[in-house]
């Protein structure tokens, strides 16, 4: 059980940088050099909410595991997100898509889309989605239960 419990982990972490090489992919093919594949995920999970707090992305786990605040002062320098400080809290502040930042979540949301047809159209019906991710969130809770010990 044991080796089967770390195989499971290693694989998470080896399909979450896999995917993080299929959003470099996507990037590359629509010549956007100036946002990483880690900023783009950024940038999609801000793009659902409208508008976070840098809190809210680091609570949410939408820095996938990176300085929240350097991907996002980046992707304000490059015209992807605006940041606008908070008026009741100055230490806090929100981000929102900018215009060309909305532009790049469609075609983001476009990529996923053609993904789901693809993963649907090669494995069908023989693997459920939501229960597979029902797994995952199994061992969020688990873990963050040992975290808040």
């Amino acid at each position: 059980m044991k080796e089967s419990y770390f195989d499971v982990v290693v694989m998470i972490e080896r399909l979450h940088r896999l995917f993080l090489e299929v959003v470099k992919g996507e990037l590359d093919r629509q010549e956007k050099l100036d946002i990483t594949n880690v900023q783009a995920l950024i940038l999609y999970n801000i793009g659902k909410n409208s508008q976070l707090t840098v809190g809210e992305l680091t609570n949410r786990g939408y820095y996938l595991g990176s300085n929240v605040s350097y991907n996002l002062r980046k992707m304000v320098k490059n015209g992807y997100v605006n940041q606008v400080p908070s008026a009741h809290d100055r230490r806090s502040s929100h981000v929102k898509l900018t215009p060309k930042g909305t532009e790049l979540y469609g075609k983001i949301d476009q990529a996923l889309a053609k993904q789901t047809q693809l993963f649907s159209k090669q494995l069908g019906t023989s693997i459920d989605l939501d229960a597979f991710g029902k797994t995952l969130r199994v061992f969020e809770n688990f873990w963050t239960s040992i975290i808040d010990r």
